[in-house]
This record gives structure tokens, C-alpha cells and sequence, in this order.
């Protein structure tokens, strides 16, 4: 790139007037991209300006958070190496299965503790269902998991 002032191969050269105020892009904060839905009606974002603030959290409901954290720690440590890639929960709204990552359901718990909501998301593209348990499912193979460490092999002796 030629300096400012310079000709370029093509005979166009730079202003170098001070009424030169640079590209659209020199205007942009910096590591951001334009916003591709700029002044777009049909924004599909818009839909987040109505998300309403979250409330903190009442201190039984952030324990019951952080309890569902170490149990998700330990559901993953248990079930994580076996090929489990997280959790799948029956949406009450629709009616169908949702699959949540051990990554997303942490963050999703993390965000409520900081600001009580949970953020919109993508769902898992394409989940092999096989790869998903419930919470009931995690519960009992934790309890049975500590059980046979207690009793080593899981049967009264």
C-alpha cells in the first residue's frame, strides 16, 4: 500500500486534505464488523430488545443453582468420558426434546447466577440423541456410582 499522498499504479492518488475523513471502515469502532442489519425493520435481533432484565436471584434459588453446577461437574466427570455430550430436556413450551452440551448448560447456569436470565441460544446441530441423558438419568448413575465405591461391587455382602 502506498503511503498517503502517493500515486498508486492505476494513477489514483490518496487525498491529502484535511477534509479527508476516511473510508466507512476507519469510522467503525475497532474489532467490531458493520452491523448487516443496520436500520433493517426486520432485524432479527430485535426480538432480544424485548427480553426483559433479569432479577437477582433470592438466595434459595441461587443455592439451588449452585447445587445443580457441582452436580453438572459431576455428572460430567461420571458420564463425560463415556461418550454422554450433555443433557436432554422436554421443552414445556414445544413440546420436544432440547439437547444441551456439558459447555452450555454450565454457561447457561453461570449467567443466571451473575444476572438471573438465560440468554437465547442455538440448539446442538444435528444431536445424536444416544449421546444425551436426563438429570433422573445422571442422578441415579451418580448414586449408583458412589454406592459401588462405598460397597464395592454394589451387592449387600
Amino acid at each position: 500500500m502506498n503511503a498517503p499522498g502517493m500515486s498508486h499504479s492505476n494513477g489514483w492518488r490518496r487525498p491529502t486534505s484535511p477534509a479527508y475523513r476516511g473510508g466507512v471502515r476507519d469510522q467503525l469502532p475497532p474489532g467490531l464488523p458493520p452491523d448487516p442489519f443496520a436500520g433493517d425493520p426486520a432485524d432479527p435481533s430485535a426480538a432480544l430488545d424485548a427480553i426483559e432484565p433479569g432479577q437477582p436471584l433470592d438466595p434459595q434459588e441461587r443455592l439451588a443453582v449452585e447445587e445443580d453446577l457441582a452436580d453438572l461437574a459431576v455428572y460430567e466427570a461420571l458420564l463425560g468420558h463415556r461418550g454422554i455430550r450433555g443433557l436432554v430436556v422436554c421443552c414445556e413450551d414445544c413440546q420436544q426434546d432440547h439437547y444441551h452440551d456439558w459447555d452450555m448448560l454450565r454457561a447457561n447456569l453461570l449467567q443466571l447466577l451473575v444476572d438471573g436470565t438465560v440468554r437465547p441460544h442455538e440448539p446442538a446441530y444435528d444431536p445424536v440423541p444416544d449421546a444425551y441423558v436426563t438429570w433422573d438419568y445422571c442422578r441415579g448413575f451418580a448414586d449408583a456410582s458412589m454406592n459401588d465405591a462405598l460397597h464395592g461391587d454394589g451387592f449387600d455382602s
